[in-house]
Formats: structure tokens, sequence, C-alpha cells
């Protein structure tokens, strides 16, 4: 095989090589089954015991709360924008949401077709580059939940800490940085992320739910974006996207490997570290965009003097193997996504990239 990339896409996003390995050595034949995992039925006894072991091994990395049930579901975080609203906005109520970018206003606006949407804070006045102060956050008087999104993959900002809501569904997209850092699930009601990112390949959304409010569902809505109908058919109802479940399955295995949720985080702060420090010591000539208190250790977004140079920066990278550092298409600059699977190594050769282009361009 030739040179792996260095990867820094932000979704579909780098999968750890070992996983990928696996998954290759089982392609064509299953636990000798004679087939692949993709061409046997959702239905039988070998792809179930990997469904609910994905669903176990999730729990048991999130430190097995009491009362939470792991729904596989298809639509992407795009879907859940509405299922969310659907599921839980009632009569006379709202949903209030914290704006802190691209993504949270793209949930906040299918909420405003699917019930109603209210902001419950917003640092739009700081062009969201930043998280809103926690003591700013005011639900609204007829919320039915808060809605966060814990990471902005295209502003790179993250929430540090989050709200304590109390008897106040606390509801996150965490498709970005879900498994990226230890967290107190028994804060939220509902969490859900697509897994292209630090969870496996595209085509499953994992949902982590409190199991009373999932278990009742409004009759009025599709049957298929009841959350109640995937929770009493465990995620069975239609047929799931198989390959991925197996995937995630092995992806959570892989971080069982790197010490769980604490030996991840530990890895990743100190990926982020060393970029932040690189762009910080870089006396200017890379400027980090995010606010210092709110930036993301998933996504690391940056600007150079002038378009012109980030361009040149962007080209002469793809040249020497590295992926996916151009900014989003709607902010422009620079950005690079270190998820869990992106190794220690492509981001040390980064910053030596960087250094190095400081040193022939600056």
């Amino acid at each position: 095989m030739s040179k792996r990339a260095y990867n820094f896409n932000a979704g579909p996003a780098a999968l750890p090589l070992a996983v990928l390995e696996r998954a290759q050595a089982e392609f064509v034949e299953f636990r000798e089954s004679g087939m692949s995992i993709m061409e046997m039925s959702h239905r039988g006894a070998i792809y179930e015991s990997v469904h609910n072991e994905a669903q176990e091994r999730l729990l048991n990395l999130l430190g097995n709360p009491q009362g939470y049930k792991v729904l596989f579901v298809q639509g992407g975080a795009t879907t859940q924008f509405a299922m969310v609203p659907l599921n839980f906005i009632s009569a006379g109520q709202v949903g209030s949401y914290v704006m802190t970018g691209s993504w949270a206003d793209k949930a906040f606006k299918e909420a405003k077709l699917a019930g109603g949407a209210h902001v419950a804070a917003t640092s739009e006045d700081k062009k969201f580059l930043a998280i809103p102060a926690l003591d700013s956050i005011k639900p609204a008087d007829n919320a039915a939940y808060l809605h966060i999104t814990s990471n902005e993959t295209i502003e790179g900002t993250q929430y540090a800490e989050f709200p304590d809501t109390g008897s106040l569904p606390l509801i996150a997209d965490m498709s970005s940085d879900i498994l990226s850092r230890s967290i107190d699930v028994s804060k939220f009601g509902l969490i859900y992320a697509g897994a292209q990112k630090n969870l496996g390949p595209s085509g499953v959304t994992v949902v982590i739910a409190k199991e009373e409010l999932i278990a009742e569902s409004p009759s009025t809505i599709p049957t298929i974006l009841r959350y109640s109908t995937h929770y009493k058919n465990n995620s069975l109802y239609n047929t799931p996207p198989s390959f991925s479940v197996y995937m995630v399955n092995e992806v959570l295995k892989w971080v069982e490997e790197q010490g769980g949720l604490s030996g991840i985080e530990t890895k990743n702060r100190d990926k982020a570290g060393l970029l932040y420090e690189t762009i910080d010591g870089s006396g200017g000539f890379y400027r980090g965009v995010a606010e210092a208190g709110s930036r993301s250790i998933m996504n690391v977004t940056f600007r150079m003097e002038s378009e012109e140079l980030e361009k040149k920066f962007v080209k002469a990278t793809e040249q020497e193997g590295f992926v996916g550092l151009k900014g989003h298409r709607s902010v422009g600059g620079l950005r690079a996504s270190i998820y869990n699977a992106v190794p220690h190594e492509s981001v040390k050769a980064l910053t030596d990239f960087m250094k190095h282009f400081q040193q022939t361009q600056g």
C-alpha cells in the first residue's frame, strides 16, 4: 500500500488504521458464516449480536448511565434536527436553542418548521467565535427542552462545560466531539451524533437517550420519525445500516484499547495543544480564529494574512500528502480536524510543515 495520507478531513473523517485492517480481514466472510455482514439478514443471530454488542459497548464507555438506551437510526444529524422537535414539542411549547454557529442554526431552523423555536442565548455578536457564558443561557418559560451543539466544526468552538438545566431535558448534537472526552451523560436527556467523525463511517446516527423520554412519541408524526418506534424495536424496525453499525462496534473496541475516554481525552488534548502552540507561537503568521476559552480540541481553525497566502499554503500541503486543511466554504480560512483517529504523528507532521512554511514564506 502507498503511504497513507495525513487526513484532516472534517467528515467523513479518518478512521483508525487498526479498525480498517480488521474490517478488511472480515470483509468477505464474517464469523465463518460464508458471507459478509453486509449480505446477511439483520434479523439473524449473527448480526443482532453485533448490533447489541455495539449498544452495550457504547454505554459502557460512557460509564453505564442508568435508564439510557442507545438507538441506531439513519438520516444523519440533519434528520435529528427535525426528529427532536417533532417528538418533544407539544402544543403551546417551543424548543430553546443556544446559537453557536452553522450547525446550531440548522437545528434551530428545523425546529421553527416542526413546532417552534426560541433563542436561549447566542454568540452572534462575536461572529460565533465563542461559546456563550453558561449563565447567559435562558430557556423559554414554555420550553420543552434546551438544545446545544457541543462542538461547531466550521467555527472551531466547543463547550468546555455544559449548562445545568435541572428538570428541563438537555439535548445535544455531539456529532463532531462524541467520545472525544469524558462527559457526565446524566446531565443530558438525549444526545445524538452522526457517526462519520468519531464513531465510524457515514450511514448511521447514534442516539443516546433517557428511556422515559423516548418510550412514547406523538402518534401524529410519521412512524419512522418516532423515537418510540426505534426504542420499542431495538433499532430494527427497518433494515439498519448493518456495515456502518459493525464498523461503529469496531471503533468502540479501538477506543477501549486506547484507555477508554480518559485515554482518548489525553491524546486529543495533547494533539490540540501541539497545534495551538504552533499557531500562537508563530508571531502572528498564523492566527487562531476561535476565542481561547472556546477553542475546540476537534476542529482547529486558523487564518493567515491573506487569502492568497492561505491558498498557497493549502496547495503546498496537498503536495506533501496532507488532506482536508481548507476551511469550510462558508467561512474560508484553514481548518485541521483532529478527531480521535487522527494520530499524533499526523499532527506533528503538520506542525513541522507549518513551521517550515513560515520560514520560507514569512
